[in-house]
């Protein structure tokens, strides 16, 4: 292998959260999804920004790179798959839109000529790596396992739905794959469009408002446990991209965007998740017995199930678990990456994620003059986490804007939102006054690693805020805003020795509360991505319900 290898890894295939990443022999330099530079949440379009600002960063030129790589393969093995799907009537047929398509794809050679139009050409190594072997690589080689289970469960690759990998000695060797339509991710999808969300973005709030369903809602004719599922693909995709229609024949009519949310409703997604939940128990399960082991790597956009992860965390089905950061698309562009890896040298560059920090930083510099640019009454703060602390017990809510972006859906204590979890009118006026969403959303907490025993029935690490455990018992009535309906929370544990700025102010909050525990909601309004740059953070807190933003070392109050 080369030495001081220089890799970039891209995702893009016109569907959504195009992203890119750049590495140096195997460590990871910089991730960004589009949409956190564009500012188009779940960005699908050719990821320029971030290929910029991954090259920026690593302080590069096009030319330098040795390999470029594409989580997605070449156009015509999808299009070969789907043509064979719809002579032997797997799939409705949808020749004209499954050809134009493939001849996008194909013309863009997977997204090489936009590179080439945006940054001109290069000597390095195009290479166009399988979706799921994509996935299965940004799972396994960042877990710190030896030896793993790898479960890739998603809407669709070219034509996999769910896959199984076994993992050994930083090698992988393919076990088992379920081909599309058969796939829980259309499944969850489309019921998400029913309940009149948008699908492949709003599966969260089908999440949310599961608990406050109730069962006897039968969704047979859609999904059963079967070998380890079976689902009514060809059904469920309907004659077109929005038609819910044999959902509707079966348990009524769609629900418009936008209007009540009634009881039915809420069972129907209660019903949709548990089903998710099973089948999803049902694929690890068949997955362990099938290789032996019981440490699991989780990726695909399922596995930002929370919930059913920590269903699968507390089955008792297996001893460890690992799921990466950026589960979903955006993060294949990791896993793309290293694939240059596994096909030279036969076997991975194994490390431990710890750190999902890896995005856009300002310097208090960057933000002095900004501010000064915008003529903007500010003050410098010597200890920020202890003022931030300060405020929090105040029962203000602040913008908490520092150090590099987190990559992957979640904010994790660099551009977050924070408010008092002891009060339990806290959720329903962030909801209204800050995040402008429905008032049945959850919020997560962030808590002390340290203290996390005290607070979470099982849970023990969570650093990236994608495991779900139920809150103890007795205290549930002490941390109220982020204990969910039916009594669980999602997690991010926070450590010193990994963000020691952000644990340092939920260390000075309990120093003052004696509850190691702050509400943490990515920075944000509805419908917009988590911000970026300090214009961003200050244009967010100038229309939001916000008390004060906190840049760096300085603070802003209204």
């Amino acid at each position: 292998m080369k030495e001081k290898m220089l890799t970039l890894g891209i995702n893009y295939q016109g569907l959504h959260d195009s992203s890119a990443c750049i590495m140096r022999d195997g460590k990871i330099l910089f991730a960004t999804a589009e949409e956190r530079v564009s500012r188009i949440k779940h960005d699908s379009r050719f990821p320029v920004n971030a290929i910029k600002a991954c090259l920026d960063y690593a302080k590069v030129q096009p030319d330098e790179l040795d390999y470029i790589c594409f989580g997605w393969p070449r156009a015509e093995q999808a299009y070969f798959y789907e043509t064979k799907s719809f002579l032997t009537g797997k799939l409705k047929s949808d020749w004209f839109g499954s050809t134009l398509s493939f001849t996008r794809n194909w013309f863009q050679k997977g997204g090489m000529n936009q590179f080439k139009n945006a940054f001109g050409s290069t000597s390095a190594t195009v290479i166009q790596v399988d979706h799921h072997l994509a996935h299965a690589i940004s799972a396994y080689a960042f877990s710190g396992f030896k030896e793993a289970t790898i479960v890739i469960i998603d809407g669709s690759g070219a034509w996999e739905t769910t896959s199984i990998w076994y993992g050994h000695d930083g090698k992988l060797d393919p076990v088992l794959t379920i081909p599309w339509p058969n796939s829980l991710g259309l499944f969850y999808a489309e019921f998400t469009h029913y309940l009149g969300f948008q699908k492949y973005s709003d599966e969260w709030k089908v999440m949310g408002l599961a608990p406050y369903g109730q069962p006897g809602i039968d969704l047979s004719n859609f999904i059963r446990i079967d070998s380890p599922y079976w689902v009514d693909g060809k059904g469920l995709l309907g004659d077109r991209y929005d038609d819910v229609s044999a959902i509707s024949r079966v348990l009524g009519d769609k629900r418009e965007p936008e209007s009540k949310i009634e009881q039915r409703h809420q069972d129907i997604a209660y019903a949709v998740q548990e089903a998710c939940e099973q089948c999803m128990l049902q694929v690890v399960k068949m997955a362990i017995e099938k290789t032996g082991c019981r440490n699991l790597c989780l990726a695909g956009g399922v596995a930002l199930n929370s919930k059913a992860n920590g269903k699968i965390f507390t089955s008792g089905l297996v001893d460890q678990i690992f799921i990466q950061p950026a589960a979903s698309d955006d993060g294949t562009a990791l896993g793309a990456a290293l694939f240059p890896y596994l096909k030279i040298d036969g076997k991975l560059p194994m490390t431990t994620m710890r750190n999902a920090y890896l995005g856009h930083e300002f310097s208090d510099r960057h933000i002095e003059q900004l501010l000064k640019t915008y003529k903007l009454r500010y003050t410098h703060l010597d200890n920020p986490a202890e003022t931030a602390a300060e405020m929090l017990v105040e029962s203000k809510i602040i913008g908490w804007f520092q150090g590099r972006m987190e990559f992957g859906p979640r904010a994790l204590g660099n551009r977050s939102i924070l408010s008092d979890p002891r009060q339990p009118e806290m959720k329903d006026k962030v909801n209204d006054a800050v995040k402008f969403r429905e008032s049945w959303r959850p919020f997560a907490p962030s808590i002390l690693a340290e203290s996390v025993g005290d607070y979470l029935e099982n849970v023990k690490d969570s650093p990236f805020m994608i495991l779900t455990d139920q809150v103890k018992a007795d205290k549930q009535s002490i941390i109220p805003a982020i204990t969910h309906v039916d009594g669980s929370a999602r997690p991010q544990t926070v450590e010193k020795e990994i963000n020691p700025l952000y644990w340092q102010l939920i260390k000075a909050f309990e120093q003052k509360t004696g509850v190691p525990v702050v509400m943490n909601t990515s920075f944000n309004l509805r419908g917009e991505a988590i911000v970026c740059t300090p214009a961003e953070a200050i244009r967010t807190f100038m229309t939001s319900g916000m008390d004060a933003l906190f840049l760096g070392s300085y603070i802003l109050e209204k």
